[in-house]
């Protein structure tokens, strides 16, 4: 959805998600800047365009969105006089699509997304150190062996030759390798997730 700022801290902008987001990418259309990403965190964000790890930046959102808006700081980024911003809200949603964390173990672990077809999209973040917005997808091939996939930070071209994960009925694995480090012993990481439907991408 599309929005005006105005430059006052707790500015409200209504939705029509129907519940809370638990994940929000906010851009600034008429100025270069980062994407800002909220997740689960007003007083924390992840920045699209970056490989950075959570970062203070409570200027960005003012506090939690609930079911009919979310709130915003006074930064340029998220909420600058008569500049125009683009939002994009994320939810889960059963067999649909799923916002979710998860702690690395250092080896290979299905991550539940409470899927039964397994995911046709999934991107993932790490959030305790830095790392590249990771995305894989059914078209380029989510499978037992490896799997292109792109960064999404990044101009760079698709990545083959690794097996950064895996297809699980009930959303995806890890598999830790130095090529990705998506799984990385005590590491935390967020993803978002898009189910299945027969094999096709939704």
């Amino acid at each position: 959805m599309a929005y005006e700022g105005n430059g006052i801290a707790g500015r409200t902008v209504e939705h029509n998600l129907g519940v809370e987001p638990e994940m929000m990418w906010v851009k600034n259309r008429d100025s270069n800047q980062n994407w800002a990403i909220y997740y689960g965190d007003a007083i924390n964000a992840l920045r699209f365009t970056s490989e950075k790890s959570l970062e203070l930046f409570s200027a960005y959102f003012n506090s939690t969105p609930n079911t009919d808006n979310f709130i915003l700081g006074n930064n340029l980024v998220t909420n600058a006089v008569s500049n125009t911003y683009i939002s994009y809200l994320f939810a889960s949603v059963p067999d649909v699509s799923k916002v979710g964390s998860y702690t690395g173990n250092g080896t290979t672990q299905t991550i539940n997304a409470e899927f039964t077809q397994g995911s046709s999209y999934v991107l993932i973040k790490r959030t305790d150190s830095t790392g590249d917005w990771y995305l894989w997808d059914s078209v380029r091939g989510i499978v037992s062996g490896n799997d292109p996939h792109l960064s999404l930070n990044t101009t760079a071209p698709e990545v083959t030759g690794n097996d950064s994960l895996d297809p699980d009925n009930s959303g995806f694995i890890v598999n830790q390798n130095s090529t990705t480090n998506i799984n990385v012993n005590g590491g935390e990481y967020i993803y978002f997730a898009i189910a299945n439907d027969n094999g096709k991408v939704r």
